[in-house]
C-alpha cells in the first residue's frame, strides 16, 4: 500500500513526543531528523523535503509552542498541515463548462495506464456527478488500444468514438466534439497516444489536438511507481502542453508515495485523481487534507462515508439494520452484509480509514485475511436456503455436508456458526439497552466476540 513505510516511520517519530509534557528545540531538531529521513526514503525530491522540514521547523520552536499544554499534539497538527499544504492544500475538482460539453485531453507515457483511467473516469463522471462522457479513441498506433477502449466502453455501456487507425487523430478528436454536440453529451474524453519517452513528435501531435479542441482540462496519466521519473514528467508536459492536472495511478501499489508529495510543488500543478485499484470504480478524488490524515495514522472518516454511500445499497442496509433490532438477523442476512462490505474494496483498506485503528490492540500489525473471508462465503454458500435461515438444522450430517461443498472442515463451520451466534447474543444485549433495559456483562458481550475473519 502506498506510503506505508512514510506512514509507519511519521507515526514512529511522532509518538515519541506526543507523550511528553515540555519540548525544547533540540527535541523538535531530532524529530525533523527522522522526518526528514521518512521523506528521503520514499522518494520525495530533496529540495521539497527541504523546504518542508525547515517550514515545520520553523513553526514548531515557536513560543506558543513551546509553552502549550500539549507541544507534542501541536506538532502534530503542524506537520498535518505542511503536509496537506505539500500536496496542494485543497480538493481541485474537475472543471465543467457552461455549455456542454467539456473537452479533457488524456495524455501520457504508455504504460502509465492511460487508457484504462479514461475509463473509469468516465465511469466516476457518471456515477458521482451523473454526466454523460463519450470517450474517444485517438491513440491510433498502439496495437489495441483502440479496442480496449471500445471494450471498456462496452463493459460500462458508454458511448465510445472511433474512425479506425487510418485518421489522423486531430480528425478524430475534431469529429468526436460534433458527435458529442449532436447527442447533447456532457464530457467528452480523449484518450491520445503515448510513447515509452518523450519526443518531439508526440509533442507535436498533442498540440495539434490541443489547438483544434481547446480542452478544457489536460490531464497528464503518470505512475505513481515511478517515483521522482513521475514527477520529471509531469514537469518536462507541463511545460510543452500547459497540463492542468495529474492523475497518479496504481497508488495502491508497492509504492513509496514520493511522486503524490512531490508533483505540486515540483511541476506546479494539482493532482486531480489517484488510481487506487484495479477495478473500474478503484478512482479516487484527490483530497490533500485526507491523504495527510491516513499518512499520519489519523484515518480518513470523510473518504470511507463517501465509499459507504456509494458502493452501499441504502435500501439494503436499512433492512440489514432493522433486522438486527429485532432480533431477526440469520445467515443468509450475515452473506449479505459481508457482499456489502466488500464492494468498498479490500478490508485492509478500510481498517486504515479508521481514525486510531492503527493503535487499537491487535490492529496494528493485523492483516484482515481476504482468503479467510472468502472461506467464510464458501461455507455459508454451501448450505440450503432454509439452514442459512435457521442454522440450528445443521446436525452433523450436514456440517460434514456444508464442509466438503465449501472445500473447508467441520471444525471451521463450527467455529464460524459459534462466532454468529455470540455476535447474535451481542446485538440481542445491545438492542435491549438501547431500549432502555440493562445488559448483563458476560462473555457474550462485545468484549469477547471476534469476527470470524
Amino acid at each position: 500500500m502506498a506510503f506505508e513505510g512514510l506512514s509507519e516511520r511519521l507515526q514512529n517519530t511522532i509518538n515519541k513526543i506526543t507523550g511528553r509534557g515540555k519540548l525544547n528545540e533540540q527535541d523538535v531538531k531530532d524529530m525533523m531528523r527522522e522526518v526528514k529521513l521518512a521523506l528521503l526514503e520514499a522518494d520525495v525530491n530533496f529540495k521539497v523535503v527541504k523546504d518542508f522540514v525547515a517550514k515545520v521547523q520553523e513553526r514548531a520552536v515557536g513560543q506558543e509552542i513551546m509553552k502549550s499544554l500539549t507541544p507534542g499534539q501541536m506538532v502534530v497538527k503542524i506537520v498535518q498541515e505542511e503536509l496537506t499544504e505539500l500536496m496542494g492544500g485543497t480538493n481541485s475538482r474537475i472543471a465543467a463548462n457552461h455549455k456542454p460539453p467539456t473537452v479533457v485531453m488524456m495524455v501520457g507515457l504508455q504504460g502509465a495506464g492511460k487508457t484504462t483511467t479514461t475509463g473509469k473516469l468516465a465511469l466516476l463522471l457518471r456515477k458521482k456527478y451523473n454526466r454523460k462522457p463519450l470517450l474517444v479513441a485517438a491513440d491510433i498506433y498502439r496495437p489495441a488500444a483502440i479496442k480496449q477502449l471500445e471494450t471498456l466502453g462496452k463493459q460500462l455501456s458508454m458511448p465510445v468514438f472511433s474512425l479506425g487507425n487510418q485518421v489522423s487523430p486531430v480528425e478524430i478528436a475534431r469529429q468526436a466534439i460534433a458527435k458529442a454536440k449532436e447527442e447533447h453529451l456532457d464530457y467528452v474524453l480523449i484518450d491520445t497516444a503515448g510513447r515509452l519517452h518523450i519526443d518531439e513528435t508526440l509533442m507535436n501531435e498533442l498540440k495539434e489536438i490541443k489547438e483544434v479542441t481547446n480542452p478544457t482540462e489536460i490531464f497528464l496519466v503518470v505512475d505513481s511507481m515511478t517515483g521522482q521519473v513521475a514527477v520529471d514528467v509531469a514537469k518536462s508536459f507541463n511545460d510543452l502542453l500547459d497540463i492542468t492536472g495529474v492523475v497518479l495511478t496504481k497508488l495502491d501499489g508497492d509504492t513509496r508515495g514520493g511522486a503524490a508529495l512531490s508533483i505540486r510543488s515540483v511541476a506546479d500543478r494539482p493532482i486531480k485523481f489517484v488510481g487506487m485499484g484495479e477495478k473500474m470504480d478503484a478512482l479516487e478524488e484527490f483530497h490533500p487534507e485526507r491523504m495527510a490524515s491516513r499518512i499520519l495514522g489519523m484515518g480518513d472518516v470523510l473518504s470511507l462515508i463517501e465509499k459507504a454511500q456509494a458502493d452501499i445499497d441504502q435500501d439494503e442496509a436499512m433492512k440489514l439494520s432493522k433486522k438486527m433490532m429485532q432480533n431477526k438477523f440469520d445467515l443468509e442476512d450475515f452473506l449479505a452484509q459481508i457482499q456489502q462490505i466488500r464492494k468498498m474494496g479490500p478490508l485492509g483498506d478500510i481498517m486504515k480509514m479508521i481514525p486510531g485503528a492503527g493503535k487499537m490492540k491487535g490492529l496494528a500489525d493485523a492483516q484482515v485475511d481476504e482468503k479467510q473471508l472468502n472461506r467464510v462465503e464458501a461455507i455459508i454458500r454451501s448450505m440450503t436456503k432454509k439452514e442459512r435461515e435457521n442454522p440450528d438444522l445443521l446436525n452433523a450430517r450436514r456440517k460434514i455436508r456444508v464442509a466438503k461443498g465449501s472445500g473447508t472442515s467441520v471444525p471451521e463451520v463450527n467455529r464460524l456458526l459459534k462466532q454468529f451466534e455470540d455476535m447474535k447474543k451481542m446485538m440481542k444485549q445491545m438492542t435491549g439497552m438501547m431500549g432502555g433495559k440493562k445488559g448483563k456483562k458476560g462473555r457474550g458481550g462485545l468484549g469477547g466476540f471476534k469476527l470470524p475473519f
